[in-house]
């Protein structure tokens, strides 16, 4: 790890919560990126859920984008 991430992080630990959050979402974007596999958070999958019983997506829609979650 570089120095400067390491002096980064050690600054993040007394930030916000929504900071960290923030952070920890720009994060996940380039593991994603990097590794071609993006893990939905939990708020994710929950408005996958709402459209699937909305009707907004369809079924297959839904299942479609959790198999893509699913994959690692």
């Amino acid at each position: 790890m570089s120095p400067a991430i390491k002096e980064l992080l050690l600054h993040v630990a007394s930030w916000p919560k929504e900071d960290q959050e923030e952070l920890a979402d720009v994060v996940r974007d380039i593991e994603a990126r990097r590794t071609g596999v993006y893990s939905a958070t939990a708020d994710e999958l929950r408005a996958l859920d709402e459209a699937d019983r909305s009707g907004i997506a369809s079924e297959q829609d839904v299942e479609t984008a959790f198999r893509s979650f699913r994959r690692r």
